[in-house]
């Protein structure tokens, strides 16, 4: 277990040894905002901002000639490179397009073929959007489709169909064991796709090591590439050249500007792709990744779960009910307290400068982005929370006005 500190001075001592306290540097965040919702969507690095200027300057400059000259055409798999590094995967194996519902869907249609059953299963309590593309795909193509209930993936595999599993949980921040996953579906020919959506920039991802030969991801929580931005794919080098995307765009064809009425699959992962890959985005993308690079990413779990961990101590001291594993290695970059009147208590706290995020119906999340917040910075918000809740300031009309967004 990780220590927490049990002062705001031993959380300052902890702040003066970090690795990583170079890199708030690199974000642009208000003043007097304390931002625990990266683990939605990060705030923007100033790289992003310079790589997204710089490509509408070259789009302003040299107009279409810009697919050539600043390589816009090769943005897509260059920055899947990139992020390759930071999952554990090889260059050539991950690709960024689409969104993460889109990469689900290419995904699954493409394994279930390969698996031993025609058959998709999804938990119960994973992201909504993973349970409506296995019900979607399923009515599409006849596959059976079975709704697990919560920690059943791993028996299911037995079935030898395709399992759609996050990496970890959106709403309880566990972390699922991917190499043990893995090494029970090659025993019994299912196929899992994982969605890293969570997993990505926050803990140290060893895909390759631990077996793992399908995946998507979103970057626009802990990697920070803004709202909207593009997600990714990720297949295994010798799995790509047995799968067939039921997408078959442009983008995926061996000779896009040949113009053939024939599809030819590009080699690998790029088969994946689909339509014109969306630049702006990636450019602001690609600046962020800058923020991330060169970290030691075993530092940076280590750093995201000490937060965690302080979080999880000060929450226990208040008589919280905590969602999360308290065991520091079975939880991932956030942490969920249940609280029954969550959603006006995390407006009080933005009231106060501290941001967090509300799930109905009654879960509270605090993001623990490594990069840019501080242990002080976390130990200033929890004192927040136990000041709103002991004081009941939370029970005002202002905080009980629903928006749309939670």
């Amino acid at each position: 277990m990780i220590k927490a500190p049990n002062t705001r001075a031993e959380a300052l001592q902890r702040d003066a040894a970090d690795p990583l306290a170079d890199r708030a540097a690199l974000f642009d965040l208000p003043d007097g905002v304390t931002y625990l919702v990266g683990h939605s969507l990060g705030p923007p690095p100033k790289g992003a901002r310079d790589r997204l200027a710089a490509a509408q300057a070259d789009w302003a400059g040299d107009l279409v000639r810009s697919w050539n000259s600043a390589s816009w055409i090769d943005l897509a798999e260059r920055t899947g490179d990139r992020l390759a590094s930071l999952i554990g995967a090889q260059p050539g194996e991950v690709i960024v397009a689409d969104s993460v519902s889109v990469n689900l869907f290419k995904l699954a249609a493409a394994a279930l073929p390969q698996a031993r059953t025609y058959a998709l299963f999804v938990e119960e309590d994973e992201f909504p959007t993973d349970q409506y593309i296995a019900a979607g795909l399923g009515g599409l193509s006849g596959a059976e489709v079975r709704l697990l209930a919560p920690g059943g993936s791993f028996e299911a595999l037995r079935a030898g169909g395709v399992v759609i599993k996050s990496a970890v949980n959106y709403r309880s921040s566990e972390v699922t064991d991917i190499a043990a996953h893995e090494r029970e579906a090659r025993r019994q020919g299912a196929l899992i796709i994982w969605d890293l959506s969570h997993a990505t920039g926050v803990l140290n991802l060893k895909l390759a090591a631990d077996g793992a030969v399908l995946a998507a991801g979103c970057t626009y929580k802990y990697l920070n590439g803004g709202p909207g931005a593009p997600a990714f794919v990720f297949v295994a080098g010798e799995l790509s050249p047995k799968l067939a995307t039921p997408l078959p765009g442009w983008m995926g064809h061996a000779a896009p500007f040949a113009f053939d009425g024939k599809y030819v699959p590009r080699d690998g992962v790029a088969r994946f792709a689909s339509g014109t890959p969306p630049i702006l985005s990636l450019a602001a993308l690609s600046g962020a990744l800058e923020a991330i690079e060169g970290v030691d990413l075993g530092q940076l779990q280590a750093k995201a779960r000490a937060l965690g961990a302080l979080a999880v101590a000060r929450a226990q001291a208040m008589g919280l009910d905590v969602l999360s594993p308290v065991e520091d290695g079975r939880r991932g970059g956030h942490v969920s307290l249940r609280i029954a009147e969550g959603y006006p208590v995390v407006q009080a706290l933005a009231a106060r400068g501290v941001m967090a995020d509300f799930r109905a119906p009654d879960t509270v999340r605090f993001g623990f982005s490594p990069l840019f917040l501080s242990y002080q910075a976390v130990w200033n918000a929890m004192a927040a929370l136990a000041e709103i809740l002991e004081s009941r300031s939370w029970d005002q009309p202002q905080f009980h006005a629903r928006a749309k967004v939670t």
